[in-house]
């Protein structure tokens, strides 16, 4: 039944994906009869030509279309870790950098966040003293935070890891807390009857309980991550997959945006379904 059933799923994305594609291709025919250079000036006419350009072909929608992307996708995949300068990197070597700074900045948050919720969820009198700063901290943009880490680190990328570490903190914090919170009082009452140590409780009772809310704030935690390190790229420019987006929008290639866009996106889904799997690994069945 449920092979079925993910199988007729699987069927249904196929048609839904080749129904996408084909509303795209009837959206970026081009116009019958019309050309490129209608409309246009001579010195329009002239620019286009010095940028290689035809202006007397048959004019488009402006949007790439499906095969355009097709192009796009294979000249970048087919080398994806060329370097030819600052300004002109392979798809891969921008995510590298991007997937470092996720990965140094969220490794920060859960080296703070998770020993901390730790001991907040432990103790309700630290709960109740922490939690109006992390009401208040945690409603804040992490870009908010940009302008006042340039101004004290004064290194772009660095910059850039102190606002990953930022964002990932709350939810990995609260997380833990609830999670250790929640372990059930009995559990806690035999540990306590056995006479096991505080260090040795933590981690062979409280611990696995609260693996899977732990796992879910970290996921969360990822998922925010991986959003903001891209507007944050496109802030502070340099290398990764944000500033490759800008990068490409400011020189006018519309393909080369969205197929970044479609590269953040399958990234994302990727580093969220890996979470996932981790959580069902932690996760009991009573």
């Amino acid at each position: 039944m449920r092979k079925n059933l993910t199988l007729k799923a699987a069927l249904l994305s196929v048609l839904l994906l080749g129904l996408v594609l084909a509303v795209w291709q009837l959206a970026t025919l081009p116009a019958a009869g019309t050309t490129a250079a209608a409309g246009m000036t001579a010195e329009q006419i002239e620019y286009q030509k010095m940028l290689g350009k035809d202006p007397g072909q048959v004019k488009s929608s402006g949007f790439p279309s499906p095969a355009e992307m097709g192009d796009a996708a294979w000249r970048h995949l087919s080398d994806p870790f060329y370097d030819n300068g600052p300004n002109d990197k392979g798809i891969a070597i921008q995510l590298a950098y991007s997937l470092g700074r996720v990965a140094l900045g969220f490794l920060l948050a859960c080296a703070v966040a998770v020993p901390l919720g730790f001991v907040i969820g432990m103790s309700p009198l630290l709960h109740k003293a922490f939690d109006p700063f992390i009401q208040v901290l945690k409603p804040i943009s992490p870009l908010a935070w940009m302008p006042l880490a340039l101004y004290t680190i004064k290194d772009s990328s660095v910059s850039g890891i102190f606002v990953i570490f930022i964002c990932s903190v709350w939810p990995m914090l609260l997380n833990t807390a609830f999670g250790v919170a929640s372990v059930k009082r009995e559990w806690l009452n035999v540990a306590s009857t056995l006479e096991v140590k505080p260090l040795r409780r933590a981690f062979r009772v409280i611990l696995p309980a609260a693996a899977p809310t732990i796992l879910t704030g970290m996921r969360i935690s990822m998922s925010i991550a991986w959003l903001v390190i891209v507007a944050a790229e496109m802030l502070v420019g340099g290398t990764g997959i944000g500033y490759f987006v800008w990068n490409e929008w400011n020189n006018l290639s519309l393909t080369n945006v969205i197929f970044a866009i479609l590269v953040i996106g399958v990234v994302g889904m990727l580093l969220d379904q890996a979470f996932a799997g981790l959580q069902r690994k932690v996760t009991y069945v009573e």
